[in-house]
């Protein structure tokens, strides 16, 4: 009964940690390439899902880290500047008026609701 067990542990842990090294972003990875890692969990279940957990799995990406864009979050040129302000200006002008519209279409709705009442 506690071998079953202990098996059925490790298969459990086994399949975590395959998943887990499978769907991770390769810069949480540390010390060793993915494909290693995965290779590894898969010969040697058991040391090789613990050694993932303990070495392999890193929690924080690496410092400077920069997306897939080759831009960190904040860095990206242009990011807080308009790249055409005469479209951006007529973008906001519409939102405006389509906020205008929803505003008259509420209140007259209100209105005509406020008449069947009576």
């Amino acid at each position: 009964m506690p071998y079953a067990l202990f098996g059925l542990i490790t298969m459990l842990l086994w399949i975590f940690c395959i998943v887990d090294a499978i769907t991770r972003d390769d810069a949480y990875i540390q010390y060793l390439p993915k494909v290693v890692w995965i290779l590894i969990i898969i010969f040697l279940p058991t040391l090789g899902s613990v050694l993932w957990l303990v070495v392999g799995r890193g929690q924080n990406a690496p410092r400077g880290y920069v997306g897939p864009t080759g831009y960190g979050e904040y860095e990206r040129p242009g990011r807080a500047v308009a790249q055409d302000p005469a479209a951006d200006e007529a973008f906001l002008r519409q939102c405006r008026e389509r906020a205008e519209e929803q505003r008259r279409i509420a209140k007259q709705q209100r209105r005509d609701g406020d008449a069947d009442r009576i």
